[in-house]
């Protein structure tokens, strides 16, 4: 126990099916890995948890306090400081979970869930400097909901020169069929055919776009602009052909959740028609690289239920395609697999110190996600983004779970 490192978890709550229940659960209980049941090679010895739900009877109560009972290593502390000193002066842990995800939080005038993952990574980054020391910190999900404050966050990593990683399990999750973005191609175009809601899953769309193209020839060069459609403006754009059809098509054809598009036949190109009927709500975010690709991520919930992708890559005939594999609804939001290689990703970086894919794809899709926001905030309009040009490049090795 003295020589395994120790982890605190810093969250907004702990109830059941929360991210923090499917995350720091796994560092406490383990979880099943490559055939065999995989302990952590650390312990989470410190909880903070900002809202405490006081009935137990609700329908989603606290789970924190029986955590706290049933595993002795872990301590529950009042205050962020005192989970990363342990109630001590000295910073006493070698990583730390950030899960900001869900919670009673206000939303703004743009339909933005105001999550406090800023405030609570000052506080950590607080401790960092009074103690003049650092350790590894994984966000979960986007950066926050307001530029500035992903950009700082963003700066305070690399002011302070600590590991930091954030993101969801798409990039991670099983994929089918299982294959990586080819390394050093071209890409013409790329689109995401996906499901959720604004400033929720619009965010898992675009890491799904952009943990691909991030590996075409001369890496990610930054995002331009970005725009929206919605309802009525989303249908004209794609009969317009202002995403390719093509790619939308190979899309479709990956998906294991799409939707009959009438009753009693399957029938895997529906017509615009039949896809109004079926989609009631649907989104595009369309952006332009500095490089000049294009990329678009649709939600199309009625449609389609998971996360697919497709590119046009130079010089072949085909498009490229795969899914991001989730289990199947409704066995997503119980079972939720998909959090196990997110958390061994987490795994390798606090053993290591070093993150396994890097924290400006999260930067980016942060700042596309707001970017799209705005757009729709703003009758739907093409937004300039010089802030975005955000230039990096993947990882060699593939990151997601293979086996």
């Amino acid at each position: 126990m003295a020589d395994r490192p120790k982890i605190a978890a810093i969250t907004t709550v702990y109830h059941k099916f929360s991210h923090t229940q499917h995350i720091v659960d796994r560092f406490l209980e383990g979880y099943g890995w490559n055939g065999r049941h995989h302990r952590p090679e650390m312990d989470l010895v410190s909880l903070y948890v900002d809202q405490v739900d006081p009935d137990p009877e609700a329908d989603r109560p606290d789970l924190s306090r029986d955590r706290e009972a049933r595993f002795p290593q872990m301590t529950i502390y009042p205050t962020i400081a005192d989970a990363l000193t342990l109630g001590g002066s000295d910073l006493a842990v070698d990583g730390v979970l950030l899960v900001a995800e869900h919670g009673s939080y206000n939303r703004n005038e743009k339909g933005q869930h105001l999550y406090p993952r800023y405030e609570l990574f000052k506080q950590i980054a607080s401790v960092y400097r009074t103690t003049g020391k650092t350790a590894p910190v994984f966000n979960d999900k986007h950066l926050s909901w307001n530029w500035d404050w992903c950009q700082e966050m963003y700066d305070i990593s690399q002011e302070l020169d600590f590991a930091f990683m954030a993101g969801s399990s798409l990039p991670v999750t099983w994929r089918t069929p299982s294959v990586e973005f080819p390394s050093g191609v071209e890409v013409e175009e790329a689109l995401s055919v996906c499901y959720g809601g604004v400033d929720s899953y619009d965010f898992h769309g675009l890491e799904t776009l952009q943990c691909m193209v991030e590996r075409r020839k001369g890496g990610e060069s930054g995002v331009k602009w970005v725009q929206a459609y919605r309802d009525e403006k989303f249908w004209q754009a794609h009969a317009d052909g202002v995403w390719s059809r093509e790619l939308f098509t190979a899309n479709l054809c990956r998906s294991h959740t799409l939707k009959p598009a009438r009753p009693g036949f399957n029938n895997p190109f529906p017509s615009i028609d039949e896809m109004k009927e079926l989609v009631k709500n649907p989104v595009a975010y369309q952006y332009e690289h500095e490089d000049g690709l294009l990329s678009t991520m649709l939600l199309m919930s009625g449609l389609v239920e998971d996360f697919n992708f497709a590119a046009r890559i130079k010089g072949q005939n085909e498009p490229f395609s795969t899914q991001m594999y989730l289990p199947m609804p409704p066995a997503r939001a119980t079972l939720a697999n998909f959090f196990s290689p997110l958390v061994n990703n987490v795994e390798q970086m606090f053993l290591t110190g070093k993150a396994t894919y890097p924290i400006e794809r999260t930067l980016l899709t942060s700042g596309l996600v707001i970017g799209g926001v705005d757009s729709l905030h703003q009758e739907q309009v093409k937004v300039e983004t010089p802030h975005l040009k955000i230039a990096y490049q993947s990882t060699e090795e593939p990151t997601f779970w293979r086996t």
